[in-house]
């Protein structure tokens, strides 16, 4: 049962019993042969078999055994019940229960190894998800404007004032380590209870009307790379992916699950935004080195 649970957590197609099948790769070799190892150390009797195309007949028939409609349909439904049953939870479990379906639709495509339509309906129906939760507990989250981006000098944004949203999350608290990290090293932040309290000398982000807000597609951590010239930093470029899709949904990041869960931990646990900036800027902190070494790897 055990081997079973694996295989099936692996998405292998089950060719007939005992006979299980998944697309080559290292990582699913790797994965396979462990579990072959498993099942002689148990007494029992394995085989692992690397199939060439070019030796079938036929590929055609493949595919649909790796089919994962089903598997979206039902969290489709997840996802609709969940938007009915929003308005009237309270913030927390609003958001626990969102992020269970953000983990399962993550389990899902990890072996959705040949993508169809299934999937992009789930994408955009994740995103309408994430919509109804700002509506309900995020009110003053901020509309995207259609404008052009203004090239900006960092040196003459040394020293200032900036203000945002108070009870920090994704994209506030993400753009917020860029500004001190790489626009403003001396950078003091106010937390407003409202987008009007902002003082007219500070620069505002992430609210309508702010300085630098959301731009078509865009989110504030993305306009801010392009704004400072920073979008040519890879790594910072695979931030704001992740920063992109927890704040308004679009192609799904491995990672993203892990950071929105310790995000959501922290900022139960801080006792104010100052603390929770200091407490996530170390995780960003890590996740930008991080995807610094992935980088040069890939390279």
């Amino acid at each position: 049962m055990r081997i079973w649970r694996a295989l099936r957590s692996m998405g292998a197609a089950v060719m007939r019993d005992g006979v299980y099948l998944l697309p080559e790769s290292p990582s699913r070799k790797e994965a396979l042969q462990q579990q072959a190892d498993a099942i002689l150390e148990l007494g029992g009797k394995a085989l692992l078999l690397e199939v060439d195309e070019s030796a079938m007949a036929t590929t055609e028939r493949l595919p649909p055994l790796f089919d994962r409609t089903a598997d979206f349909q039902d969290l489709l439904g997840a996802v609709a019940e969940w938007k009915k049953a929003c308005p009237s939870l309270e913030e927390r479990e609003a958001q626990r229960r969102l992020i269970q379906l953000q983990r399962r639709f993550q389990t899902i495509i990890e072996i959705d190894f040949f993508p169809g339509p299934g999937r992009e309906r789930a994408i955009a129906a994740l995103a309408e998800a994430e919509a109804v939760y700002n509506r309900c507990f995020v009110p003053d989250e901020p509309q995207a404007i259609q404008a052009d981006i203004p090239q900006r000098d960092r040196s003459e944004f040394r020293g200032r004032v900036w203000a945002t949203r108070r009870r920090l999350w994704v994209d506030r608290v993400a753009s917020a380590w860029l500004i001190q990290r790489f626009i403003d090293p001396e950078a003091r932040f106010l937390w407003l209870e409202s987008p009007g309290q902002c003082p007219p000398e500070a620069l505002g982000f992430d609210f309508d009307s702010a300085t630098f807000t959301h731009v078509d597609e865009k989110v504030t951590f993305e306009v801010l790379l392009v704004s400072f010239g920073l979008d040519g930093d890879p790594a910072l470029s695979r931030v704001a992916e992740l920063v992109h899709y927890l704040d308004i949904g679009g192609l799904p990041v491995p990672e993203a699950v892990g950071v929105q869960l310790m995000l959501a931990g922290a900022r139960e646990r801080c006792e104010n935004d100052d603390v929770l900036l200091e407490h996530i800027s170390v995780l960003l902190d890590d996740l930008y080195h991080a995807y610094q070494v992935g980088n040069s790897v890939d390279q």
